[in-house]
């Protein structure tokens, strides 16, 4: 009989399909779940561990989840149960939560697995209510722990949760199809070969659709929105007027759960033969499979995972008996949380309309940013532009790089190009940034004229961070004038923003700049206003945690602290999230500087850890973090003071952040 009375412990689980980020929201509710003053248990293997009890229920330390931020799967398993579906399954489970003094939850899994964690909420007062009928548990403990708090982190790699506009794993998982179809395509293009790649998403098409956007496929299949009758044909005579007009490589992405009108499903295997048959193509299938759940996650998935586990174990805490339980996830990129049988009861909505045939409907749950996704995707796919409407007024629209160069500069070109044309106007590159424009290195482009760009880093139109001089906007206006040109596109940093001002400054003197000027911010240090990521941002930022993950497997042999600095300018945007995103013990940025008293503070903290145990330590600073504490000067500032616990090295990757 249990008589246990504790202070607020909280249990943590992860159930269903595993996803990379769940071992970073695991350890971000054990460490806030301690600093809050509570205790944390594991439920090992998911509402399974739950039923048997003992082993599977104990408690994890701080340290017990130092370097799991970087492994893919959980480390407390998970597991489909079927005890946890009958009455007496979760009477054995609210005994064992009870034994060990938790009366509040922290579920991470898909939405069965956290309508079943709403059930046992539900169950709880008359569960414990037979667990005393039965002798098994004193009035007086049940009468400590009469309500069970629920709070639930979506863990599922589909992206198909109401409630938040990410899942932990979608982005890593995205990473894996994008990664694998690059591959896929350069092979493809050796042998001028089609390719058929299954990804999943059995009632979500956002892998597919948003893999087919990235890796600029051919066709793509998703369940919200199967394609019209006779769609054999129109794919064929779209991928067949790609290969006349230059391009070596096909890929049809299809997502595991694309059907046709009629509801039934549309098989890879069966695209493949529509390809070979009518083609005459030599066609492939890659059923990609359990590689999307595997390996280490993304920096957003680590870092979104982590601001969501310690929200949520902040509220579990507090949570009283009239709370109902909330969904926590991201919306325009803020921790938010909502009612989850709410958000369970719209995701379960979706796959009803997808049976039902209302596939329209079906879309508009998804919501405006996946249907302007589909509408796009739908328009890069075509071969060729649709022909201009009659009496359409058509525009000269030119398009520039300026600035520093950054990942996906390119495909930025590439999307606004073609839509361009598909919209019946005349769209012209402007080489090498400033100096094309004012010595009036323009060209029209094409449709083909960017095809390949999609994956390309770089930009391949050029670019320069030459900065704007008075005496220049003559020639510019020039430039505009012999063109005809109607409008500006500029893709770049802050010198681009210069030059979009510098248009306004100017027209009055010279006419031809009074046009429409558009910015599109890339640069890697995500400091440009009017946005919350810049192109490239995202992928300077995974090419820094896969490093750190590579210096921390060095330091781990040899216990060593690593001073690692990055790229930012003036901005701490990659040294704060990169170190958040591979547990950095310390962060130093721009914004804050770095003073005597937080040097004395964090060597002491650094020392105090490795006579602790720890063998590694890290610590990122923003190149422009301080003047005088310079890297050089940490790294011999932890040298000196480890003596003989740890010895100190540096890590400049620089250059990386922006490949």
């Amino acid at each position: 009989m249990s008589n246990k009375t504790t202070s607020k412990r909280i249990g943590v689980f992860t159930s269903g399909g595993d996803s990379q980020g769940m071992n970073a929201a695991v350890r971000a509710v054990v460490r806030a779940g301690i600093n809050a003053g509570a205790e944390v248990y594991a439920i090992y293997e998911g509402y399974q561990g739950m039923v048997e009890g003992g082993r599977y229920i104990r408690p994890l330390h701080w340290f017990d989840v130092g370097g799991i931020l970087q492994q893919g799967g959980t480390i407390i398993g998970s597991a489909r149960s079927k005890d946890f579906r009958t009455r007496e399954g979760r009477r054995r489970a609210a005994f064992n939560l009870l034994d060990n003094g938790i009366d509040a939850l922290v579920a991470i899994g898909g939405d069965g697995s956290l309508t079943g964690a709403n059930l046992f909420r539900q169950e709880w007062p008359e569960l414990l209510a037979e667990l005393v009928a039965e002798g098994k548990l004193t009035p007086e403990a049940a009468a400590a722990h009469t309500n069970l708090a629920v709070v639930g982190l979506v863990g599922s790699i589909d992206n198909d949760m109401f409630g938040t506009d990410m899942t932990i794993g979608a982005d890593t998982a995205l990473h894996r199809i994008v990664e694998a179809v690059d591959a896929i395509a350069a092979t493809a293009a050796s042998h001028q070969r089609s390719f058929v790649v299954e990804v999943m998403g059995r009632h979500a098409g956002y892998l597919a659709l948003m893999s087919g956007l990235a890796t600029g496929a051919d066709w793509v299949f998703l369940p919200e929105s199967p394609p019209a009758d006779g769609w054999e044909a129109a794919m064929c005579d779209t991928i067949h007027a790609g290969r006349a007009r230059g391009r070596r490589h096909n890929v049809v992405i299809v997502a595991e759960g694309a059907i046709d009108r009629q509801g039934n499903p549309i098989a890879s295997e069966y695209v493949k033969q529509v390809l070979t048959e009518q083609l005459d193509e030599d066609t492939r299938v890659t059923l990609l499979g359990h590689v999307q759940r595997g390996g280490t996650p993304s920096a957003f998935d680590r870092n979104m995972s982590t601001m969501l586990g310690a929200a949520a174990a902040e509220y579990v805490i507090a949570a009283t008996p009239a709370d109902e339980p909330q969904l926590f996830g991201i919306r325009d990129n803020e921790v938010f949380h909502s009612p989850l049988m709410e958000n369970v009861r719209k995701t379960q909505q979706v796959a009803e309309l997808i049976k039902a045939g209302d596939y329209t409907a079906a879309m508009e749950m998804r919501g405006r940013g996946f249907v302007e996704a589909y509408e796009t995707l739908k328009t890069l796919v075509q071969a060729q532009p649709r022909p201009a409407e009659p009496g359409q007024h058509q525009l000269r629209l030119a398009v520039l790089h300026m600035g520093g160069p950054a990942p996906g500069m390119n495909t930025a070109i590439r999307a606004a190009v073609r839509l361009g044309l598909d919209r019946g106007h005349t769209m012209l590159g402007v080489h090498n940034g400033m100096t094309g424009l004012i010595n009036g290195q323009v060209h029209e482009m094409q449709w083909m004229s960017v095809h390949g760009w999609v994956a390309r880093g770089g930009a391949e139109l050029g670019t320069s961070r030459q900065a704007p001089k008075a005496e220049d906007f003559a020639r510019i206006a020039q430039t505009l004038e012999a063109q005809g040109i109607d409008g500006l596109l500029i893709v770049g940093g802050w010198i681009g923003y210069q030059l979009a001002y510098q248009f306004t400054v100017h027209r009055a003197e010279h006419p031809a700049l009074a046009i429409p000027v558009v910015c599109v911010p890339a640069t890697i240090n995500n400091d440009l206003p009017g946005t919350e990521i810049t192109i490239g941002a995202d992928t300077a930022l995974n090419t820094i945690v896969n490093d750190v993950d590579k210096i921390k497997e060095s330091a781990v042999a040899s216990q060593r602290c690593y001073v690692v600095e990055v790229m930012g300018h003036d901005c701490g945007y990659l040294a704060l999230m990169s170190g958040l995103a591979s547990g950095a013990e310390r962060v130093y940025l721009p914004e804050v500087g770095i003073g005597l008293d937080d040097l004395r503070y964090d060597v002491a903290e650094m020392l105090d850890g490795f006579r602790q145990g720890k063998r590694l330590g890290l610590v990122m600073r923003s190149e422009h973090a301080d003047p005088y504490y310079t890297t050089p000067f940490l790294v011999s500032l932890y040298e000196k003071e480890g003596g003989a616990l740890f010895d100190a090295r540096p890590s400049i990757l620089g250059w990386r952040c922006a490949g």
